[in-house]
């Protein structure tokens, strides 16, 4: 065969793919076309992150449990940065430190994603965010935040004093600086 009638080789992925599961499968199926779901108890009337068969608030099943598109806009609730990346072995920062948060989104659920798109060390507790996405291998994207800027919003240039946090010390790993609310 010739090398025009090759197929380009896949690139490796460079951060692990989520793996999908029954209970997954409907989030990940709707992040190919950038679109976030939150699964949704119709029993008690609650948002439930991470996906799974029942409502961990009050026990419903099956057809209490639906997807609701969410907005997208969060605000992040504790954020941690790891500065030497090398030492955990990621390679998806080309080696810059990166952000590890967990955030609210308005539908209110929490979910742990990366924000992206700003100095690491100017992620606050408090600053909104907006969802974007990273292509996977497969096709599904990854969730991940920026920060929103705007009107009545903690963007990334926001003054360190209009948000509430500070540096724990705790550190999670190697490098880690853990930002808390």
């Amino acid at each position: 065969m010739a090398d025009a009638e090759r197929p380009a080789p896949t690139p490796a992925p460079t951060r692990m793919e989520p793996p999908v599961d029954p209970e997954s499968g409907p989030f990940w199926e709707a992040t190919r076309t950038g679109v976030l779901l939150v699964q949704w108890c119709t029993a008690c009337d609650k948002g439930i992150f991470y996906p799974r068969s029942f409502c961990p608030a009050c026990g419903a099943v099956g057809s209490g449990l639906e997807w609701r598109q969410a907005s997208g806009r969060a605000t992040v609730y504790a954020a941690s940065v790891e500065h030497k990346p090398a030492a955990t072995g990621t390679t998806f920062s080309g080696g810059q430190p990166y952000v590890i948060a967990l955030v609210d989104l308005e539908e209110g659920v929490r979910m742990m994603t990366n924000v992206v798109g700003c100095p690491a060390d100017q992620v606050r507790p408090g600053q909104a965010v907006t969802v974007s996405w990273e292509p996977l291998s497969d096709g599904r994207q990854l969730p991940l935040f920026t920060p929103t800027v705007g009107p009545g919003t903690t963007g990334a240039g926001a003054d360190a004093d209009a948000v509430t946090g500070a540096v724990t010390g705790a550190g999670t790993g190697a490098g880690a600086t853990d930002v808390a609310s």
